[in-house]
């Protein structure tokens, strides 16, 4: 269902989905949330207290790793000085987004990939992620949406096979299972959602990108969390994963290189409401720090303590910022 709605961290072509989300967020005002009330002063970022008086308000979409970013964000602008209102956890991809746009919301952490496609309309992704942030950052001046830099975490598609099966095949990047599919078309199975077994940026297109040519019976579609225990079981050889999933690590799963760049960059990235950044300018350098740290192991291991371990996924946020030093607990 996340992928559906979100196309893993907000990307979706299913507008139609998102202009009722975003009708049902509009009719709402986006007004309500809670004060974040975290305990926290300056680590080694928000020294001096540089947002001391501003009040923002964060937003986020409503999966795990959304939540945490989202979470994270409102701690180190809280060590900064700034009072920050809760508004993470939003419903689709179009309700944050509109948010930030509009004033409504001062920033939230938002996906290369997802504004490229989803917001901007643009059907070819840019296979460079420097490239497509930098394209993405230019088309959002005239929304009134500053993009600053990304992250190396990036929540995009992948094929990923347990371990077993791994040292039966020993492929590990997506031309590899090309070439073994080829020369052993029963070896490779797959489990895949019904979205990305019918996208042209999901197997269709994997397939031609790699030249591959896989049976449809040898395709199961299902469930998302499914895939992930279907895999591990070893009933498919690879499974559809997304990159930054704490299921990946805690089972052990070998994640396919896409050697060839085929699918989009999804990078995270601070999204800011421009003239929230005019009046408070500093917020670029207190988020930099933050961001720059996370990448695709960091967000699988916050997101496994979440997903996996059952905790709460602003408290991880929190513990993570303090083991790193960013803020220290008052």
């Amino acid at each position: 269902m996340r992928r559906a709605l979100l196309l893993m961290g907000g990307r979706t072509r299913l507008l139609l989905a998102g202009a009722v989300l975003l009708a049902a967020a509009s009719a709402c005002g986006l007004t309500s949330g809670s004060p974040m009330v975290d305990d926290v002063e300056p680590g080694s970022i928000g020294q001096g207290k540089p947002l001391e008086g501003a009040q923002l308000t964060v937003t986020s979409k409503e999966f795990t790793e959304q939540l945490i970013l989202g979470a994270i964000m409102g701690i180190a602008f809280q060590a900064a000085g700034a009072e920050v209102v809760d508004r993470t956890g939003i419903q689709g991809s179009v309700g944050s987004r509109e948010a930030v746009v509009k004033g409504e919301a001062d920033a939230g952490y938002e996906y290369t990939g997802t504004a490229w496609i989803t917001y901007q309309g643009n059907s070819e992704p840019i296979p460079d992620p420097r490239e497509q942030w930098l394209a993405v950052r230019d088309a959002d001046r005239k929304n009134g949406v500053t993009w600053l830099e990304p992250s190396e975490l990036n929540n995009t598609y992948a094929l990923a096979m347990n371990q077993s099966n791994y040292k039966k095949y020993r492929t590990r990047t997506l031309s590899e299972v090309a070439e073994l599919s080829r020369r052993d078309p029963g070896a490779v199975t797959l489990c895949v959602e019904g979205e990305f077994a019918n996208r042209a940026d999901g197997l269709p297109g994997m397939e031609k990108a790699y030249g591959m040519d896989i049976p449809t019976r040898n395709v199961t579609q299902m469930d998302t969390g499914i895939i992930y225990t279907q895999t591990a079981k070893g009933a498919c050889t690879y499974g559809e994963v997304f990159t930054t999933d704490g299921r990946i690590k805690s089972m052990n799963l070998v994640v396919m290189e896409d050697d060839k760049k085929f699918f989009p960059n999804y990078n995270a990235a601070p999204t800011i409401h421009s003239e929230t950044l005019k009046k408070w300018p500093a917020i670029a350098e207190v988020l930099a720090p933050v961001t720059a740290a996370l990448n695709n192991t960091v967000a699988q291991d916050l997101n496994a303590k979440v997903d996996v371990e059952g905790e709460d996924p602003h408290q991880v946020a929190l513990d993570w910022m303090v083991e790193k030093g960013f803020v220290k607990e008052g």
